[in-house]
């Protein structure tokens, strides 16, 4: 029987593709990895390696379920983790996380326009639900390969930020621990390690349904795995870089909406306006998938109820967006929905053992 060829093509397609979904508005802007990890000093790159380590483990775990089960929809794969009761209460719950997460990506598209170029921050918004609408319409297949093509880019525009960042402030790097301490950083929670897992858990959220979903659609589960892997490497790459140059410069930046434009101006400011528009292509390609997932949710892909509804959730998300802060919509909405997902992670470490309990007791019969 002969060996299936590995399209090493769509393997990166798929990488891109996990890797855009996670930058969005908070990784493309800053304010995540600020929250997150630069708000602990140094130990925010442990927190950084937890990441890596789980994302690795559920982001495989997701296609490969999907690739082998084929669900109707992606969201059937919280019934085969949890149960029906569970189950249900996950599929609901992350349904209304995944839209309260694309009103996050609202707000952060206002706050980059507003910060950079003074217009209004109903500009960025709108313009953000009129492109993610526009791209949800046209269905799942031309998601994946549009923000497959612009996640490793961002991915990469971002390193040079966080190198030049460091490398034009080495001593503030050196000085950043002792620092910290002095300001009045908003953080994500209590410690490193807490933060960390609850980073992950909110992003288990966004990625089981779509993550799912694109397993099922691929005709390779090797595929997949490897372009789940190529991308958790090259997330995990540029969230230690950006979380280095963000410490490295931690006393300019605390306060700042979106630290990567700082960052970009300290560098070149036609630098800064280049970036802007690369902060809004990562919002878009996180923005695209959460909406599409609460659009599918209710409805089947080209109908006219999967446009309309596009079209009124797109605007209600706009309405509410440009309505908090973008700083307190990370913190508020990525926090408290990151410890339900937690959870989640711990129904899918209890399925992973008992599958695997269960294979080598066959083996032994």
């Amino acid at each position: 029987m002969e060996k299936q060829q590995i399209s090493w093509g769509r393997v990166m397609t798929y990488a891109g593709a996990f890797i855009a979904f996670l930058i969005g508005s908070g990784f493309a802007t800053g304010q995540e990895v600020l929250q997150y990890f630069s708000s602990y000093g140094y130990l925010g790159i442990l927190g950084v390696v937890v990441v890596f380590l789980l994302f690795l483990y559920v982001g495989i775990d997701f296609v490969t379920v999907g690739q082998k089960h084929k669900f109707p929809k992606g969201s059937d794969v919280y019934k085969y983790y949890c149960g029906n009761i569970i189950g249900s209460f996950y599929d609901y719950f992350s349904i209304a996380f995944i839209y309260m997460s694309f009103i996050v990506m609202i707000g952060g598209a206002g706050a980059t326009v507003n910060q950079q170029y003074g217009l209004p921050t109903f500009v960025g918004g709108i313009m953000m639900g009129i492109l993610a609408a526009g791209t949800v319409i046209f269905g799942l297949g031309k998601i994946v390969d549009v923000i497959g093509k612009i996640g490793p880019a961002i991915i990469f525009l971002t390193i040079i930020l966080g190198i030049s960042a460091i490398v034009k402030n080495p001593q503030g790097l050196a000085s950043a621990n002792e620092i910290i301490p002095q300001l009045n950083l908003l953080k994500a929670s209590s410690n490193w390690f807490y933060a960390a897992a609850s980073y992950v858990g909110f992003c288990m959220l966004w990625l089981a349904g779509f993550m799912t979903s694109m397993g099922a659609s691929s005709k390779s589960r090797k595929e997949s795995a490897l372009g789940v892997t190529f991308g958790a490497v090259g997330f995990s790459v540029a969230l230690t870089i950006i979380t280095l140059g963000i410490l490295a410069n931690i006393e300019q930046l605390a306060g700042s909406m979106v630290p990567s434009l700082i960052l970009a101006g300290n560098i070149n400011s036609t630098l800064a306006i280049i970036f802007s528009f690369i902060v809004v292509a990562g919002i878009y390609t996180t923005a695209v998938p959460l909406l599409w997932q609460v659009v599918a949710r209710f409805s089947e892909e080209k109908t006219n109820k999967f446009r309309m509804l596009t079209v009124v959730l797109a605007a209600i998300g706009v309405f509410i967006g440009l309505k908090v802060p973008f700083d307190r919509l990370v913190n508020i909405i990525y926090v408290i929905n990151g410890y339900v997902g937690i959870i989640l992670l711990g129904f899918m470490l209890v399925k992973t053992i008992r599958i695997r309990v269960a294979y080598k007791q066959q083996l032994i019969k």
